[in-house]
């Protein structure tokens, strides 16, 4: 996911004393964060924003441990499924009924009550009272300002990271509660759908000049480098590109074995295409313009379009970029359609998915005697190779450019 440019979400000075760190009343979090709650989201150190980084592991699951979409809602159907056709074979005794429920749930490996209903356990209280002499309430601890013990500093080596960093993890920094204009720095759905498609496409993407648009953290840029021979990674803002470059070396054991690279640059939609200022960091060479443009032949780009000023630059600049390349090439995006009530429609609606779909009808349409542009979804049929919730609001969208 893009940003725009960012602005402070910290009130004072800038410091790595963690009392100082005041979120605003407007910040998003992540679903990643909110509903996969993780030991390993310690935080490691303030930005140079104020706002806490954390460091947490996320894991490329194999094909046999595939989390497919919805796990737990899944379990608990094929359970009832598997309860109605075990008693359905029964006859319908009651002896025959129960025994087929304990088959459900050995089977299963749910927990049922004796109707058949998911037994839920429920969280255990603590007993004993809090310091502030309130009892029966439940003990509260957050960890998500929380300097856990043991948590690396900036430089320093996560304890367990030689057991841990193995090819089937990936490590990335990334903040979590964040005003609109800095979600970039946050993991999202999308990127793990893109990621999903990346990995179920290795002929495709191996060996491949790649360059992704709005990477935020860079999880995505990570995944296709292991197959791609060079992936541009690209977004704007010094501090979140700065991100991209820290998760690139945390995730070096990945790209090291795979061979391939990935190259954090800066891509202002809303300004120049590329910046070749000499010394800048995150600046482009001559030479990478020029390989970029003889050689690229996928672009990605993972919930990008959530807002309609930043669409539309992504659109132009995709268009631009597309036009002036070598080889036929093919555009994946990836967008959560988050479904809104807005007194504007006085209906559920989503103002920024709409804009996209209207943005993709446009580029369909373009008749500028240079390239054609296909339009088509695609299924996600795809294994599931990270944890996260795969909602049906999660769509992949295909561009085909093809120059006349």
């Amino acid at each position: 996911m893009s940003t725009r440019r960012g602005v402070p979400s910290r009130d004072g000075p800038a410091g790595p004393d963690m009392d100082q760190v005041i979120f605003r009343s407007d910040t998003v979090l992540s679903e990643i964060h909110l509903l996969l709650p993780n030991t390993r989201h310690l935080m490691t150190r303030l930005n140079d924003v104020g706002q806490p980084v954390f460091v947490s592991r996320y894991k490329i699951l194999k094909d046999f441990e595939e989390s497919k979409p919805g796990d737990s809602a899944a379990s608990a159907t094929n359970a009832d499924e598997k309860e109605e056709e075990a008693v359905g074979r029964g006859g319908g005794g009651e002896e025959e009924e129960r025994e087929s429920r304990e088959e459900c749930r050995s089977e299963c490996g749910v927990s049922v009550d004796e109707d058949g209903d998911l037994d839920v356990v429920r969280r255990p209280r603590d007993s004993a009272p809090l310091e502030r002499g309130v009892e029966g309430r439940d003990m509260i601890c957050p960890i998500i300002l929380t300097q856990g013990d043991g948590a690396p500093s900036e430089g320093e080596e996560d304890p367990g990271e030689e057991e841990e960093c193995c090819g089937d993890v990936i490590r990335i920094e990334h903040t979590m509660a964040t005003p609109l204009e800095d979600v970039g720095k946050q993991v999202w759905r999308g990127a793990f759908l893109l990621a999903d498609f990346i990995l179920s496409q290795p002929m495709l993407f191996r060996g491949a000049t790649v360059l992704e648009l709005g990477a935020g953290t860079g999880i995505t840029s990570v995944v296709a480098a292991t197959l791609a021979k060079t992936v541009y990674c690209t977004d704007v803002g010094q501090d979140l590109l700065s991100m991209c470059e820290r998760n690139v070396t945390l995730n070096r054991h990945l790209l090291d074995s795979a061979g391939g690279q990935v190259k954090v640059r800066s891509l202002d939609w809303l300004g120049d295409d590329f910046s070749t200022e000499t010394g800048a960091e995150f600046s482009w060479t001559e030479e990478e313009v020029a390989d970029l443009h003889d050689n690229t032949t996928l672009l990605i780009g993972a919930d990008v379009c959530y807002d309609e000023e930043l669409t539309n630059g992504m659109f132009r600049t995709l268009y631009r970029i597309t036009s002036n390349l070598r080889h036929p090439s093919a555009v994946y995006i990836s967008i959560e359609k988050r479904l809104n009530f807005t007194l504007r429609h006085m209906d559920i609606s989503c103002e920024a998915y709409d804009h996209f779909r209207r943005c993709l009808d446009d580029l369909r349409d373009m008749d500028d005697g240079k390239t054609k542009f296909t339009v088509e979804p695609v299924p996600a049929q795809f294994p599931q190779r990270f944890h996260y919730e795969r909602i049906e609001q999660l769509e992949l969208w295909k561009i085909t450019a093809s120059p006349l």
